[in-house]
């Protein structure tokens, strides 16, 4: 099997070195990690085991055909990787592994083979060839985009459990994945302005704000007919209090390691999304709002 990640970066590179025992990988990084990574090996520590990996990376991929092809960049560049590199898509499928709402949409305008993925796993970079797998919030969930079940998603996901990155396959991705915007939502940005790590949210001022949070971006998901596990907010927020932050406590978000790196967030493609579609149904997001201007606050002070 042959798989092509692109826009590796610190979760690309980790799942290209687990993928690598079992399958034909490529990863298209910055060249300073290709450069490092050919010349030491890849580095990866923490909750995956402790193991040093050698597989092909650099900043030009080769040709296809490719069985998979995973983005794993930044929502942001999203319709930049499709641009620059459809032209690799042919029949394979173009595999979403990436935090945000929207990406799934953008791909499907460059092929029709498109899979939605979850990640709920903590990457923290140690150096250009180096990552730290710090949490583990569940297994990654891959399903075909708008949903339905298939054997593709479901090959993925073996493959993913047998490289020791827990997996499974549903056929309702479009709600798996705004379970974890919510779960995003509620959290990264927050923690990243506050500089604290997840346990600290359930503090109560804090848990208030989260509260607010999650009710609105309810009320826009049932505007969007997302079909979500938890029927009501209040029984998302108690998920969240009981089954999700504990095993993520320690954990300081993405957004927390961007805004320290002088990296901009993908805050305008999480909560941001959440007002842009609020707005689309006439649905007020004041809390997210705020949340999204919070973080851009912190971006330009950093």
């Amino acid at each position: 099997m042959r798989i092509l990640i692109l826009g590796a970066g610190a979760v690309g590179l980790s799942v290209a070195a687990k993928l690598s025992k079992y399958a034909e990988v490529f990863a298209v990084c910055r060249e300073r990690c290709s450069t490092s990574i050919e010349k030491d090996g890849f580095f990866l520590t923490g909750i995956w085991g402790t193991e040093t990996f050698r597989f092909p990376c650099g900043v030009t991929p080769p040709e296809g055909p490719w069985d998979y092809i995973i983005i794993s960049t930044k929502a942001a560049a999203t319709r930049e990787i499709c641009e620059k590199y459809n032209h690799l898509f042919g029949e394979a499928e173009v595999v979403s592994l990436q935090n945000g709402i929207g990406n799934e949409e953008v791909i499907a305008e460059y092929t029709d083979h498109v899979i939605g993925a979850m990640i709920i796993t903590g990457f923290e970079w140690k150096a250009d060839n180096a990552v730290f797998v710090s949490v583990d919030g569940g297994a990654t969930v891959f399903g075909r985009y708008t949903g339905g079940a298939d054997r593709k998603a479901e090959l993925l996901s073996d493959l993913f459990n047998k490289a020791g990155m827990r997996a499974s396959a549903t056929d309702n991705i479009k709600g798996t994945i705004w379970s974890k915007a919510l779960y995003s939502c509620s959290l990264n940005p927050l923690g990243a302005v506050m500089e604290c790590p997840y346990g600290d949210l359930l503090r109560e001022p804090a848990w208030n704000i989260i509260i607010n949070i999650v009710h609105e971006a309810f009320e826009v998901a049932r505007a969007e007919n997302i079909s979500l596990v938890q029927k009501t907010a209040n029984e998302y927020l108690e998920f969240l209090k009981t089954a999700k932050i504990p095993p993520t406590a320690a954990h300081f978000s993405s957004m927390y390691q961007d805004i320290a790196a002088g990296r901009k967030t993908e805050v305008d493609f999480i909560n941001g999304a959440i007002v842009s579609l609020g707005r689309r149904h006439g649905i007020p997001t004041p809390v997210n709002e705020t949340i999204v201007n919070l973080t851009h606050f912190k971006e330009e002070l950093s």
